[in-house]
């Protein structure tokens, strides 16, 4: 009986844990003297400078 494949956890992937994979991260955007949301900014991440690669 075969066995469905499935995907292995992200730690033993090689995927990075903070951007999982993807190389941007999400900032929220506040903005005013209350600090209001007005939405989401993303950037470089900065564990794995863009690469998506766990750097351990």
């Amino acid at each position: 009986m075969a066995t469905p494949d499935t995907a292995p956890p992200a730690a033993e992937s090689g995927q990075c844990p903070v951007c999982k994979g993807t190389g941007e991260v999400s900032r929220t955007v506040r903005v005013g003297r209350k600090r209001h949301t007005v939405g989401k900014q993303t950037g470089l991440c900065l564990n794995c400078l863009g690469s998506g690669q766990n750097p351990d």
